[in-house]
């Protein structure tokens, strides 16, 4: 059984590109490339100076953007047809990063632009508004084709369904049955506009004539004909999944037909992931420090919180292969065996980081640590006692 976590020291154009050569493929890359903030922390985090072509005279942006390009299309080029791109970037180089992708990616595989609450009272230092968010930008390979469900069970609340059957005692909600798309009518969409049968005494709905049914059509609220969301035979399937009650409408009251949508269901129920990340629903810049110091101290200033990749992670299958080629503190590969511990899940993480020096004065460099490579390997080797799952080390890509 090949190992949860593999950690590859390299300059991580080289080894995207060493792993392209040997025909590999992930499905799914989540990373967080320096942000271009022009200070210094563990490591540097600025690209004023000479990056790969980029030149001297180059402005910081430039240089930037010259040393991630080529870097975004060795990851697109590892991608499979059904996969994913996360990257994560504050307002440094949001813009530059949208637009970088959108080229590289393609525009129409455009998924979200993500805003992530990672420090919820917001950067009181500096001039200006208290910055409390980042983004985190999503591309699919091929929109037509990812496997990406942009859902979660987790963002599931019980109290959206107040509702209780009286015989089960399992908890629902009611949707109107009728499609309230305007779109969809009896013009666009004529095989769901048909007649069923309802007693709002009982409740009781069928596709035929009963004794004590009125008949019911789909209308909108102004009267217009409507479609319904179910087919006929589904109607049928699914009788007791159906209600039938008086309802206000904008001429008066009027029958209506509505769906009984059960909180617990087949397959487990997941509901639309927003565009907003709140820091307690996924944790914040406080919690991931917490997170990496309690494996191998207070050695990185910014690491990503794991229930940030977690999230990423639960939008795709659960034997994905994970790759993350500016990996900092190792969050992606720490995320990916909590994972596979919560659901049983055989993911496999590819973390690259190169031998870059720590900063002399920083708190991985006073711990021992040399170079930001030491930290991801120090970090997955912690993962690896505590959680298990296993760890493969390399210095290049073969």
């Amino acid at each position: 059984m090949r190992p949860w976590n593999t950690f590859v020291e390299g300059d991580n154009l080289d080894v995207l590109r060493a792993m392209a050569a040997a025909g590999e493929q992930v499905d799914v890359v989540c990373t967080d490339p320096p942000y271009n903030t022009g200070h210094e922390f563990t490591y540097r985090d600025d690209f004023r100076g000479d990056v790969r072509g980029a030149g001297r005279a180059a402005g910081r942006h430039e240089a930037w953007a010259a040393m991630v390009r080529p870097r975004l299309e060795g990851c697109r080029d590892l991608l499979r047809e059904t996969g994913a791109l996360f990257v994560s970037i504050d307002d440094n180089e949001a813009a530059r990063l949208r637009l970088l992708l959108d080229e590289v990616m393609g525009e129409q595989n455009f998924l979200a632009q993500v805003v992530v609450n990672l420090n919820p009272k917001g950067r009181q230092l500096g001039r200006g508004f208290a910055t409390s968010h980042e983004y985190l930008l999503v591309y699919a390979r091929d929109a037509r084709r990812t496997v990406l469900d942009a859902s979660s069970a987790e963002t599931v609340v019980a109290a959206d369904f107040p509702l209780v059957d009286a015989e089960s005692g399992r908890r629902y909600r009611q949707l109107p049955l009728r499609n309230t798309n305007k779109k969809f009518n009896p013009v666009s969409a004529p095989t769901l506009h048909f007649p069923v049968w309802g007693d709002p005494g009982t409740g009781r709905v069928a596709t035929t004539p009963f004794a004590g049914a009125v008949e019911v059509v789909p209308v909108f609220g102004d009267g217009r004909p409507a479609v319904w969301r179910w087919s006929r035979p589904l109607m049928e399937e699914r009788p007791d999944d159906l209600v039938c009650r008086v309802v206000q409408g904008r001429r008066g009251e009027r029958v209506d037909v509505f769906q009984r949508d059960w909180l617990e269901r087949d397959g487990g129920r997941r509901k639309k992931l927003r565009t907003i990340w709140l820091a307690e629903e996924v944790g914040s810049t406080d919690t991931a420090v917490a997170e990496l110091k309690e494996l191998v101290g207070h050695v990185f200033e910014s690491p990503k919180p794991t229930g940030l990749v977690r999230r990423v992670l639960g939008t795709m299958p659960p034997d994905a292969v994970v790759l993350d080629p500016f990996a900092g503190s190792g969050t992606t590969g720490h995320a990916v065996a909590l994972a596979n511990l919560a659901d049983g899940g055989t993911r496999r993480c590819v973390s690259v980081n190169c031998a870059e020096p720590t900063r002399p004065g920083s708190n991985a460099h006073a711990a021992g640590l040399r170079t930001v490579a030491d930290i991801t390997r120090a970090r997955l080797r912690a993962v690896d006692r505590l959680l298990g799952g296993g760890l493969d080390e390399r210095v290049g890509w073969g």
